[in-house]
């Protein structure tokens, strides 16, 4: 599942001071980010990668409750910056941190700064989170994926989420709507048991009554029959 965001970046860096007297000066460069939404609302708990294009190391960022962090990165490198998203990462551009000359360092103080503004998604299907057919079991794939589920609502601490249940039209109406309220109460059971606190996850069913496909064909209907995480 690849999540779709809208995004601004903008880069620049401080200058250098030349140190030809001082050998053993640090090489990695100072990186201020700030992480907001698309009305400039900072955004707290989002983790921001660094990769190199050198060879392919990551480093990674935690906003805090300012939407901000500082981490070092080696100089000589261009780094591809991603937003981690549930599952998956969406790369918004390339911070190129040019290789040093001898005897130079960065000046005290001196930064790259990078604003970073993105439109979180408000809602993503649990890919994987299947159950046997016509019941409310899971199957034994689903329990990755309602793990990383976990992961997410322990960093994202303060989100309130619905889980809401979805089938196809194969069936009656009625069948279908208590299956999937069957559905989404057996995963919200399982994240209650993980410690995620009641009052953050409510469930819902909403039976065949929300299709994003066509029930017509087998694809379509297999789409249809989704766990659905909606922010609230």
């Amino acid at each position: 599942m690849k999540k779709k965001f809208l995004y601004s970046l903008f880069t620049f860096c401080l200058p250098l001071f030349v140190a030809a007297q001082t050998p053993n000066v640090p090489k990695d460069a100072r990186v201020d980010v700030t992480v907001a939404d698309m009305s400039g609302n900072m955004l707290a708990s989002e983790i921001v990668v660094f990769r190199s294009s050198a060879n392919g190391t990551e480093f990674q960022g935690l906003s805090d409750s300012t939407g901000r962090f500082t981490l070092h990165l080696p100089s000589g490198s261009k780094y591809e910056i991603y937003i981690l998203g549930f599952h998956d990462s969406t790369s918004y551009a390339t911070l190129d941190i040019p290789a040093l000359k001898p005897g130079q360092f960065y000046k005290e103080g001196s930064a790259f700064k990078e604003d970073i503004q993105f439109q979180p998604a408000k809602s993503f299907v649990l890919d994987n989170c299947n159950f046997e057919t016509g019941k409310a079991n899971l199957e034994p794939e689903a329990y990755k994926a309602l793990d990383d589920l976990v992961d997410y609502m322990n960093r994202k601490d303060d989100e309130k989420i619905e889980i809401g249940g979805h089938t196809d039209n194969v069936g009656s109406a009625a069948n279908n709507l208590k299956l999937s309220q069957d559905r989404a109460n057996t995963v919200r059971a399982y994240l209650l048991t993980k410690g995620i606190s009641p009052d953050r996850v409510t469930a819902k069913g909403y039976g065949a009554t929300v299709p994003v496909a066509d029930n017509k064909t087998a694809e379509g209907r297999a789409t249809n029959r989704r766990t659905e995480v909606t922010v609230l």
